[in-house]
């Protein structure tokens, strides 16, 4: 990914970090005028509630201000690359994937969805929120191979007789023929993503928990670690850092926002 679309993604991160500190900031200022208005004996019975309130308050204050401190060393030094060449793109270590699934962009695309009772009894019980012509999460490698390759596909078809799903890859890469690939994949190697109209039934994946997310501008899923979970709502992006994911002349690995339907519990086993 170019240094420009890195950047922008950090001023975005940028933003929702300063949203997220003036949120803790005003709280914060409630509980000092509520404390500057109580006379000190009274004061001190909030001990167990009023004073732990406040104490986290400033824990989440000091993380917000040291995430920002992070994510804006690293957007200094993309300015600077940028500063010097409009045409500077650093090397950037890549996961070993198909080079296809690096400039697929369809994965933001909403499926158009077929919602008959027929097609919805041809899906298997533990998986009856999948429709067809929904894109999902698959594993299009098998349990033999050194390396999973999970891609954005769209689900066509479920077989009852052979329990598997016939997916279809929309994405086809410029070293392969113009059709596109189908899968029949069993029910292990699909996973639904998260209904973006309806994120109440979405898992809220906390700091430092390892996901499976969707590489912005790709439909392919790589391995990462929630770098910053203080969403306001649900339906609000993720803040990722992505295995084997460097640019050079930045420390550590550059945050990229992700959103929220794009991301799915890291699968037992799981290789890249």
């Amino acid at each position: 990914m170019a240094v420009y679309d890195t950047a922008n993604e950090n001023l975005k991160v940028l933003d929702l970090l300063r949203s997220e500190q003036e949120v803790i900031l005003q709280k914060i200022n409630k509980v000092h005028q509520k404390l500057s208005r109580t006379a000190l004996e009274t004061a001190k019975k909030y001990e167990d509630n009023l004073w732990i309130k406040l104490r986290s308050l400033y824990v989440n204050a000091k993380e917000l201000a040291e995430c920002e401190q992070r994510v804006s060393k690293t957007f200094i030094t993309q300015l600077d690359a940028l500063l010097q060449s409009a045409q500077t793109v650093p090397n950037r270590k890549k996961p070993e994937v198909s080079e296809k699934k690096r400039k697929g962009i369809k994965a933001d695309a909403e499926p158009a969805k077929v919602a008959s009772p027929t097609v919805s009894l041809q899906i298997p019980p533990e998986q009856a929120n999948i429709i067809i012509g929904d894109q999902v999460a698959a594993r299009v490698t098998t349990d033999n191979d050194d390396k999973f390759e999970w891609i954005v596909v769209k689900v066509i078809h479920y077989d009852r007789d052979t329990a598997k799903y016939e997916v279809i890859d929309e994405e086809p890469g410029d070293d392969e023929e113009s059709y596109q690939r189908k899968f029949k994949l069993p029910p292990s190697h699909i996973i639904p993503f998260p209904k973006r109209t309806d994120p109440s039934n979405t898992p809220n994946f906390a700091t430092g928990s390892q996901v499976l997310a969707v590489y912005p501008g790709t439909t392919a899923l790589y391995k990462a670690i929630v770098s910053f979970s203080h969403r306001k709502k649900k339906f609000d992006d993720y803040l990722l850092e992505f295995d084997d994911d460097e640019e050079d002349g930045l420390d550590g690995l550059p945050k990229r926002s992700v959103p929220f339907h794009h991301v799915v519990p890291l699968p037992e086993g799981h290789h890249q």
